[in-house]
């Protein structure tokens, strides 16, 4: 029996432009009705994940934010939240600044900073609505107010190029690339798998009461972890072989497809 529902965000809850399709919102609605937990599994920090639920017009629910470096509850509780050390971040800031043309973004717990505004940070911003400070990162690590992640956002090239030279630097640490103008950055422990056993601990359910959607590359852990595991048709091929299933793409509401089809929610 399905207790806990678990989802992807961007290219899996939400269509390519950024929107919630109508079917999504049922899936939502309907599994919340049920008291039954929905899970946002994301690379985003809270902030950019809230606005999703408030635009539903619904409660907040838990959230599984910085692939998994941040657990929280549905009442706001953290559960678990994973930094990057001191020495790494400080180590790989002051690697970055070889690289020319970057935006270097610095995610600690429910705040984000940039030292400087600029294009890339500003369409974050309209992407996701979470506000952006302005700080000094060296600054910040002198207060021990250290990173959950570092989002660089470059040209699909350079992106390349940091991702290879970074990753050899720091093996304590994940520099992967998220999309070809995206390198996320965060401690190796962490993965969606690593915040969903947290997540399922707090609530006394096990992975084969769980259903987990997902369409990329950043969802292997989470897919590999759940039995029940669906890949959106809009996924890579290798991400679809991985799963247990494939539902419909993002743009028609795959997530609501598949669990009217187990029988999770009834069709509306």
């Amino acid at each position: 029996m399905i207790k806990i529902v678990l989802s992807d965000i961007d290219g899996t809850f939400l269509t390519d432009d950024k929107k919630t399709c109508a079917a999504h919102v049922k899936a939502i609605k309907s599994v919340v009705a049920k008291g039954l937990p929905f899970v946002f599994v994301s690379a985003r920090m809270p902030e950019a994940i809230y606005p999703i639920t408030d635009a539903i017009g619904m409660a907040h629910t838990p959230v599984i934010s910085y692939s998994g470096g941040l657990v929280l509850t549905a009442a706001e509780e953290v559960l678990f939240d994973k930094k990057i050390s001191a020495g790494d971040a400080q180590g790989i800031l002051a690697a970055m600044k070889r690289w020319q043309d970057i935006t270097v973004n610095y995610y600690t717990g429910r705040r984000w900073f940039v030292e400087a505004m600029d294009a890339r940070a500003q369409h974050e911003v309209d992407i996701t609505s979470a506000q952006v400070e302005i700080g000094n990162f060296d600054a910040l690590l002198s207060e021990n107010i250290f990173p959950n992640k570092i989002l660089v956002m470059c040209e699909p090239s350079v992106c390349i190029d940091m991702e290879r030279e970074l990753g050899k630097l720091f093996p304590t640490l994940n520099v992967v690339r998220s999309a070809p103008h995206l390198l996320e950055i965060m401690d190796k422990s962490v993965s969606k798998a690593t915040g969903i056993e947290v997540l399922l601990k707090h609530y006394g359910y096990t992975v084969d009461e769980a259903v987990a959607f997902g369409d990329n590359y950043n969802d292997i852990e989470m897919l590999e972890l759940i039995p029940q595991s669906v890949a959106m048709a809009n996924a890579p091929d290798a991400i679809k072989k991985l799963a247990a299933a494939v539902t419909d793409s993002n743009e028609i509401g795959g997530i609501y497809t598949y669990l009217v089809k187990i029988g999770v929610i009834e069709e509306a």
